[in-house]
C-alpha cells in the first residue's frame, strides 16, 4: 500500500472513532435525562406536557343557533385560518369535542338540550360564550330567552359583539389557550374495580 492509502485509512477510524465517541455521548445524555425525568420534577415536566398538548388540539363543538355561528364559520374559513391555533378540527358529537362555542341565543326550550351537550362533552371541557345573546341575552329581554349562558353551564371566556367579528373570537381561543397553560393539568385517575 502507499503512504497515501495508510493516511486514508487512519483518517477513516479517526472519522468512524469520534462518531462512535458521539454516540457514547448522545447515549449518557440520553441517560442523564431519563434520570432527570424520575426525579420529583417529573410532574411539573408533565404537566407542562399534557398542557401544551391540550392548548394546541383544541376540538371545538359548535353550539350556532343564529347570526354569531354564521360569524363562526367565517372564523373556520381560510381567510383567518383557525387551524393556526390548533382547533380547526370542528366536531358534530359533543363526545368527540372538548370546547364548545355556544353562539346566539339560547331560550329557555334549549336549555337542557344545552346542558345534555355540555355533560356529553369529553373532560377537561371548555365553554366560549361568543355574543351578546350567549353572554347576556342581548337585546331579547323577554320571559323566553335565557339572560346569559352562565346560568347553566360554566363560560371560561365571553366574546363581546352582536354579531362578535371572527378576529374576537381567535382571540378569545388565544386567551383560552393562555388559561390552560398557566392552570394546573390534572390528569384522570385510572378507575379501579369495585371490590
Amino acid at each position: 500500500m502507499t503512504t497515501s492509502s495508510h493516511l486514508a485509512n487512519h483518517t477513516q477510524r479517526q472519522t468512524v472513532n469520534l462518531k462512535l465517541n458521539d454516540t457514547d455521548g448522545l447515549e449518557k445524555g440520553l441517560t442523564d435525562s431519563v434520570l432527570m425525568m424520575r426525579t420529583e420534577s417529573a410532574p411539573n415536566t408533565l404537566d407542562a406536557v399534557v398542557q401544551w398538548g391540550r392548548k394546541n388540539s383544541l376540538w371545538p363543538y359548535p353550539f350556532g343557533t343564529a347570526c354569531c355561528a354564521i360569524e363562526f364559520m367565517a372564523s373556520v374559513s381560510s381567510i383567518h385560518d383557525q387551524s393556526r391555533f390548533g382547533a380547526e378540527l370542528v366536531r358534530f358529537s359533543p363526545r368527540q369535542a372538548d370546547m364548545m362555542i355556544v353562539a346566539g341565543t339560547i331560550n329557555h326550550k334549549m336549555v337542557p338540550v344545552l346542558k345534555r351537550v355540555y355533560e356529553q362533552m369529553c373532560e377537561p371541557r371548555y365553554v366560549i360564550s361568543m355574543g351578546a345573546c350567549a353572554c347576556s341575552g342581548g337585546f331579547y329581554d323577554n320571559y323566553t330567552t335565557l339572560q346569559g349562558i352562565d346560568m347553566i353551564i360554566p363560560v371560561d371566556v365571553y366574546v363581546a359583539g352582536c354579531p362578535p367579528r371572527p378576529e374576537a373570537v381567535l382571540e378569545a381561543i388565544i386567551k383560552l389557550q393562555d388559561k390552560m397553560q398557566n392552570s394546573k393539568a390534572t390528569l384522570v385517575p385510572s378507575q379501579t374495580p369495585q371490590e
